[in-house]
């Protein structure tokens, strides 16, 4: 994903939450300063692998994905996802977070050598402050929604799950399966909720640009608004 291709759907993103864009900014130079360029060669064993693609959503812990899960090559696994996997004795290749749940496995993860893509937006500066500075600095991957700067990277995605999706895209994967993805959980707020409704987006541009069909949108598809994705 280059950013050129990006931008128009990052812009609308934007516009939808009334997000300011300087604040994205000012976030990823935050990040910037505190961070080393990350070796995607570490993550090697994404590409041409199947990979589980895993949300904090409740259906995660429901056999059949804790299963799924199990026989994936490899996991990339976004936020309070890990702990749930870990749980249950499957381990994460990679983490992604915006550092709104879980920091300290955050921290312990990257000094496992585990690789974890912490994202800056104009939220969280405080936490990028708090948490990165602790972090084993070539074992975080720094990402940005907005243009990429330094060792600041932006492959594409806006919430943590579909960041997930984004990245093992980017790094080859052969196929994106996906567990614990709830987009219609009742118990999530009005805000959670119209951040899924552009997860749910985002995998379907997705899903687009790979000439594929993720099945966690099967009966899905007709309903999503599409309106803001440069689809071909």
């Amino acid at each position: 994903m280059e950013f050129d291709e990006w931008e128009p759907v990052y812009e609308a993103i934007l516009e939808d939450f009334g997000y300011d864009r300087s604040g994205d900014e000012r976030a990823r130079d935050v990040l910037a300063s505190l961070t080393d360029g990350f070796d995607l060669g570490r993550l090697s064993g994404l590409r041409d692998a199947t990979v589980a693609v895993a949300g904090a959503g409740p259906s995660l812990e429901t056999d059949a994905d804790l299963e799924r899960a199990r026989s994936a090559d490899a996991v990339v696994a976004a936020s309070t996802a890990v702990d749930t996997l870990a749980k249950h004795e499957i381990t994460a290749d990679c983490m992604v977070t915006d550092l709104d749940k879980n920091p300290e496995t955050v921290r312990r993860l990257t000094d496992d050598g585990v690789p974890v893509a912490v994202h800056a937006h104009g939220d969280n500066v405080p936490a990028v402050r708090d948490v990165v500075p602790d972090c084993t600095n070539e074992s975080v991957l720094p990402t940005t929604q907005a243009a990429p700067r330094g060792p600041v990277r932006n492959l594409g995605g806006f919430t943590d799950g579909d960041r997930a999706a984004f990245l093992a895209d980017h790094l080859g994967a052969a196929e994106l399966v996906f567990v614990g993805w709830d987009f219609d959980d009742p118990t999530v707020g009005p805000a959670k909720a119209q951040k899924l409704e552009w997860a749910e987006r985002l995998l379907y541009w997705l899903e687009s640009r790979r000439n594929g069909r993720f099945d966690v949108l099967e009966g899905r598809r007709s309903a999503i608004d599409t309106s803001a994705l440069p689809l071909e």
